[in-house]
């Protein structure tokens, strides 16, 4: 099932870094550093991901320092 709703933000990033339990710290196409955990199916289906790779990172309006990945391009 898809989120609908029309107020999470979704931005693109790379990777920079790998942290402890299933975080990592992403840099933002518009420059800013985000921390972001793993969405739930990612985590289902053990999709890894690196330092480098390109991911969409959703968050809420409300706090823009944090937010979660739910895809990682190819």
């Amino acid at each position: 099932m898809k989120n609908t709703n029309k107020s999470v933000l979704r931005k693109e990033g790379i990777v920079i870094e790998s942290l402890p339990s299933i975080r990592f710290k992403v840099r933002l196409d518009d420059g800013s550093e985000i921390l972001a955990h793993l969405a739930g199916k990612l985590r289902i289906y053990r999709i890894r991901i690196l330092p480098g790779d390109k991911v969409t990172v959703e968050f809420s309006p409300y706090d823009e320092s944090k937010g979660r990945i739910v895809y990682r391009s190819k």
